[in-house]
């Protein structure tokens, strides 16, 4: 697996903290930044992983905001995107199991860097259940691709 990791200057913190669990699970990422202190624009992160991970380039992509609304609205208007905002393990769970979710948003503002790790090595690891959820996530595809 193949992840692109992004946040914006509110989620760098816990952006930080998901590259080592990544590092220690062994799992191969790119961190796309930021590198910053001052305020910059969620869309101009959220936008290029979604894009990574659309293009099959990355498999999977994790992004970081002070609430991960903005980078998740920014993410889900790339075709081919299944973004899940998360706040909790069990959502974490069940966005990949029934859902198949390929870019998990946290929000760096509501949770801390210890759930905000459970829940990414979670959805880092949980597989997509298939069956009835390949119907449910077939018919999503079928009406973006009209």
């Amino acid at each position: 697996m193949k992840v692109a990791l992004a946040s914006d200057h509110g989620g760098v913190n816990i952006r930080r903290e998901i590259a080592s669990l990544m590092d220690e699970l062994g799992i191969e990422y790119q961190d796309f930044g930021c590198e910053c202190e001052g305020s910059v624009d969620y869309p101009d992160y959220a936008l290029p992983v979604a894009e990574k991970v659309a293009s099959g380039e990355f498999d999977r992509g994790i992004l970081i905001c002070g609430t991960g609304i903005g980078m998740s609205i920014a993410a889900n208007k790339v075709k081919g995107i299944r973004c899940a905002l998360v706040h909790d393990t069990f959502s974490a769970k069940a966005t990949r199991a029934h859902n198949d979710t390929n870019i998990l948003t946290m929000g760096e503002r509501v949770i801390g860097p210890g759930l905000a790790r459970d829940i990414a090595q979670i959805w880092l690891t949980e597989e997509f259940e298939g069956g009835r959820h390949a119907t449910r996530v077939g018919k999503i595809s079928e009406y973006e691709n009209k």
